[in-house]
């Protein structure tokens, strides 16, 4: 009897029509077992002579059945390319794409036939091979990586997040029996890819913040070819082995925006940064204040109600976002065109408005939404006129002293900027120390004021020094100021203190002073006048306006005035006063109430003359300063030095 067993087909002697067992085959004689063994081996012989020609004939039959799969799969398969090809027959890569997909199938159709086998009548109508175990079609799967066929022109991307993976790609990976897996499909591209052909916009500060990515780019830019890499090769790190996609070319412009500080920093210390861009655009942040701008300006108003879906303004309100965009500039000539500042304001007066019930957006509005602006942020500007007015910082604004003035001062805090007065006090008396500025001493001046200072000593040398030696000590300083002083703005100011200090004549202490000065006495305009006005203009008028209270500033910034409703109605009534002054001189005059006096031919001032007085006084001085350097040489001569130390004869 022939059994197959788990080693090949085994032949067993029989008895009693079953097959015979071991001890029993053991029983027989030798020469039955000889008979048996001899037909065993014959038909062992017959057995696998039968097997060889039924493994042949399967194998050719498997052949010949896998030869008619492929010729009805090669008339399938070509009937459905052949339309394919002829489209894209022009078109090189595309075809050999086709064409290896197409030797693809034919090779591997028995992973397509035994899948569709596997399948109910049911499904087989459904079939995807993508849903079987094994996506056949992977290697052939498409990844559509950049997909710009809706874009109308060049491509525009605005990055706002240009880290590594964003800029440049990233491969992403399936976790899978305790591994990570990728392929082609989980390639994802990035900012360059998609702006290729057209334009990448991103922030300067975005992009040097995120590590590794402006090296990168300049690469990128350098090569013309965008390359996916895990971030973490960046630093050195060893990174899964997974797929290592070859750079891919772009073309594409980058438009990168900063502040000017930034973009100089840049061209100073990064070789490679004016290589890489080579074109700048410097946007302005104020325009010309033209009747065209003006109507351009109400345009853009009017746009941004449709774009943020707010409400439309009145034309008071349109009069009152210009006149506001010029005291932002802070020139009567100019408008602000920092465009999203602009945005703000008209949602914030958009706010009020909604709160009025009102239909469109008035003046009263945005001057609500700008004078809760300023509430929000100028909590540091209360607390200094609150202590103005208890006393603790010592203001005075009424009254005349000599040797003491009141300088205008700007605070900016980043989010807002504000006015103070501050008090100057000079101190003269006789030497050659010249002028001491005290913050200077203290390590509290920086070196613009440093400057201003320095000019002082200039002016008075050479108004008053020609016929005289300048035998002058002076100390400057700005009282109760601990936290550092910068800017020139204060120097006429200071200019003023030693003047009166000098002649002693008193200064009125209600008119504030703004302005710095040259070496020829002409007063030159400073920033920030607005806020310097209503500071001072805040303290007068919570301790009372008296009708004498004012301000001067350089005849230079009076285009400059864009100041708040109040101050022009208090001006207007003659509550509150805005001196111009284009020289020392003219200063003086105002502060004093005394004429300045212009010299005469004999180089001599008329009598009672401000100018005259000073000039007396510093020839006083130095006569004073020459006898007693008279009286220390003939004390020295004598042995008797002034120093307490003997002089050897």
């Amino acid at each position: 009897v022939l059994q197959m067993t788990a080693s090949g087909p085994m032949l067993y002697p029989m008895t009693e029509d079953r097959p015979m067992k071991e001890e029993e085959y053991f029983a027989l004689g030798e020469e039955e077992k000889q008979t048996l063994n001899a037909r065993q081996s014959e038909l062992r012989k017959r057995v696998m002579s039968s097997i060889e020609t039924v493994t042949d004939m399967q194998t050719k039959s498997m052949e010949r059945l896998q030869e008619l799969d492929k010729e009805v799969g090669e008339y399938t398969v070509s009937r459905l390319f052949s339309s394919v090809l002829r489209t894209y027959s022009e078109q090189t890569t595309i075809r050999e794409y086709l064409e290896g997909l197409k030797v693809y199938i034919l090779d591997n159709l028995d992973v397509f036939k035994a899948a569709e086998e596997s399948l109910t009548q049911e499904q087989r109508m459904t079939f995807n091979p993508m849903m079987s175990g094994r996506n056949p079609f992977l290697p052939f799967q498409v990844n559509v990586f950049v997909d710009n066929s809706d874009v109308k022109g060049p491509p525009v991307v605005v990055e706002n997040n240009p880290n590594f993976g964003n800029l440049f790609g990233k491969i992403e990976r399936r976790f899978l029996f305790g591994g990570y897996l990728s392929d082609h499909t989980m390639l994802k591209p990035g900012a360059l890819n998609r702006a290729s052909g057209g334009y990448l916009l991103m922030s300067a500060n975005d992009l040097l913040t995120n590590p590794g990515v402006w090296p990168a780019l300049k690469r990128a830019m350098k090569n013309k070819e965008a390359r996916i890499e895990d971030p973490i090769e960046q630093f050195g790190m060893v990174a899964p082995q997974g797929l290592k996609p070859e750079p891919m070319p772009i073309q594409v412009k980058v438009i990168i925006s900063g502040d000017p500080n930034l973009y100089q920093m840049l061209s100073m210390y990064d070789e490679d940064f004016w290589e890489i861009f080579k074109v700048k655009a410097d946007f302005d942040s104020e325009i010309e204040n033209t009747k065209e701008n003006v109507l351009a300006y109400a345009a853009f108003l009017s746009g941004c109600c449709d774009e943020c879906e707010t409400r439309h303004f009145d034309p008071s309100g349109v009069a009152r976002v210009i006149e506001y965009s010029a005291r932002v500039v802070g020139d009567q000539g100019k408008l602000s065109s920092r465009f999203a500042q602009v945005k703000e304001w008209i949602e914030e007066a958009d706010y009020w408005a909604a709160r009025d019930n009102a239909k469109y957006i008035s003046a009263h509005h945005v001057q609500k939404a700008i004078d809760e602006r300023y509430f929000r942020h100028n909590l540091t500007d209360e607390k200094l006129k609150d202590a103005i007015e208890r006393g603790t910082i010592m203001i005075d604004t009424d009254g005349e002293k000599a040797g003491q003035v009141n300088a205008l001062s700007v605070y900016s805090l980043g989010d807002i900027t504000f006015g103070k007065p501050s008090k100057i006090t000079a101190r003269t008396f006789l030497g050659r120390g010249g002028i001491i500025n005290i913050e200077r001493e203290a390590q509290l001046s920086g070196p613009t004021h440093n400057k201003g200072v320095m000019i002082l000593s200039g002016y008075l040398g050479w108004k008053y020094a020609q016929d005289k030696p300048l035998s002058l000590s002076a100390s400057i300083c700005f009282e109760q100021s601990y936290g550092g002083v910068d800017g020139d703005s204060a120097s006429s100011t200071e200019l003023y203190a030693i003047l009166s200090s000098v002649a002693g004549i008193p200064i009125k202490q209600h008119i504030a002073v703004t302005g710095s000065v040259n070496q020829a006495g002409e007063i030159q305009p400073i920033g920030g006048v607005n806020q310097k006005i209503e500071g001072f203009f805040q303290i007068c008028q919570a301790r009372g306006l008296t009708g004498t209270q004012g301000v001067m500033i350089p005849e230079q910034n009076l285009r400059n005035l864009m100041l708040s409703d109040n101050i022009v109605e208090a001006v207007k009534k003659g509550t509150f006063h805005i001196y111009s002054a284009k020289t020392i001189d003219e200063g003086i005059e105002i502060l004093t109430g005394v004429r300045a006096g212009n010299k005469k031919k004999d180089g001599s001032y008329p009598k009672g003359t401000v100018n005259y007085l000073v000039d007396t006084a510093l020839r006083e001085m130095a006569e004073k300063l020459r006898v007693f350097g008279s009286d220390d040489r003939k004390g020295n001569k004598s042995g008797k030095g002034t120093t307490g130390k003997q002089v050897k004869k």
